[in-house]
């Protein structure tokens, strides 16, 4: 790497942006403008970072145009749009009420005691973060979990990380599952059966290690009696629920044959489903004069749209300096386990999409056991800070709001408990398959 004035002036902007940007999270996610407007400060800091970048000449708006416009699976509009289509998806079975009926027959079924409630929810949602995300199953679970927990007079702690370690293992196992798999796993050309056939061995052996540190954690809170007196949840509406199921598992379907019959990308396939769902809900939402499709298209996270484009810009500045060269030499004679200790502690550092976005420069292909170190790290980073993911941030944004206080040290001690051993046996597992 050249040290000169563009890479001196590029490392600072970029490290200044970054710790901003972890100052920021912790003290003031959001960041009020006038009385009524908020802006979350994930996206702003970095935002301005590669503002910042463009406007003193550290990286040219041709350099960027190239990049994304580029035909390599590397792009990230094409990560964005695979995505929101996705979750759209996923968003729209939220709206109709799915997941929530889905929760409240398991818990009623499961009332008997808190042993069979607890393991019942967590074989629920790792099987629902199959299909949909973990940011989804955050945003939907959350809510309800404070919810059940505050009627039952039980204590929400168990339940709440219990969801949270679930979904961040889960997500590992499909590359739908995490924006992160996405990038890393399209960046090399993985598809979709030959990212789940490496990747459900350390995702089932890290939800089982995850599972049994949770419940020696809250045996003594499990060990006491159970109440649930919850008011009834109806059915989800007939038409809309085949819908929005049948096109989510036929997209996944069609997006885990798609190498093997057809030659069209992932994204897609995704875009497809989804405008398909979107044209069929909108003439319902039209005949039935409802607002199912405007809730769900204003669901969508839009912040990460700026947020990725931000931070790939940065990442684009430091490969045209040659940082993430220097990285990869010293990365180079390496092992999986280095690659994914170091992805879990800089995933903590700068969150775990611009740590992907990072890594997809800094990997090749001479091994590909890295790229999927590489991905399970930036999955069981979330467990570590709230820094380590989004999906941390909302996490704790949604139970403060039900006055459920999990402090940064409280969640980084849950954190490192189950998250050391969690992405320890999963790099094992990889390392032996």
């Amino acid at each position: 790497m050249e040290i000169n004035f563009i890479t001196v002036s590029s490392l600072s902007i970029i490290l200044i942006t970054l710790l901003l940007l972890v100052i920021f999270n912790i003290f003031k996610p959001l960041i009020r403008l006038t009385p009524k407007l908020q802006i979350s400060s994930f996206w702003l800091i970095p935002f301005i970072g590669a503002l910042l970048l463009i406007i003193l000449g550290n990286i040219s708006i041709s350099n960027i145009y190239n990049n994304l416009t580029s035909s390599n699976s590397i792009n990230p509009l094409k990560v964005l749009i695979l995505f929101f289509s996705m979750t759209f998806l996923s968003i729209f079975l939220d709206e109709i009420g799915f997941f929530k009926y889905v929760v409240y027959r398991i818990s009623i079924k499961l009332k008997s005691n808190q042993y069979k409630l607890f393991f019942g929810l967590y074989a629920l949602i790792s099987l629902l973060t199959l299909f949909t995300s973990n940011d989804i199953i955050i945003l939907t679970f959350t809510p309800f979990i404070c919810y059940l927990t505050k009627e039952s007079k039980i204590n929400p702690i168990p339940y709440l990380i219990m969801e949270f370690i679930s979904a961040n293992t889960m997500s590992m196992a499909l590359i739908i599952g995490n924006p992160t798999n996405i990038y890393l796993a399209s960046s090399f050309n993985i598809t979709f059966i030959n990212y789940l056939l490496v990747m459900i061995l350390p995702t089932i052996s890290s939800s089982l290690i995850s599972i049994l540190i949770m419940y020696a954690l809250f045996k003594k809170d499990l060990s006491k009696p159970l109440n649930i007196d919850i008011e009834k949840i109806d059915k989800p509406n007939k038409f809309l629920l085949i819908i929005g199921l049948s096109i989510l598992l036929s997209t996944t379907l069609i997006l885990s044959i798609s190498n093997y019959i057809f030659d069209i990308e992932m994204y897609l396939i995704a875009l497809l489903g989804s405008l398909i769902e979107l044209l069929i809900i909108s003439i319902y939402s039209f005949i039935k004069k409802n607002s199912i499709t405007l809730n769900t298209i204003k669901r969508l996270p839009y912040n990460l749209i700026p947020f990725i484009l931000s931070m790939f810009v940065i990442v684009i500045c430091l490969n045209n300096i040659g940082f993430t060269s220097l990285i990869r030499s010293y990365l180079s004679n390496s092992n999986i386990f280095i690659y994914g200790y170091s992805g879990l502690i800089v995933a903590n550092l700068i969150n775990n999409i611009p740590m992907a976005v990072l890594y997809s420069y800094i990997l090749d292909m001479s091994n590909i056991k890295f790229i999927y170190a590489s991905i399970i790290a930036s999955n069981i980073a979330a467990y570590i800070t709230p820094l380590g993911a989004l999906a941390g941030l909302m996490f704790i944004n949604l139970t403060s709001k039900y006055d459920i206080k999990i402090s940064f040290k409280d969640f980084t001690k849950y954190g490192l408990i189950i998250g050391i051993p969690s992405i320890s046996i999963a790099l094992f597992v990889l390392y032996l398959i």
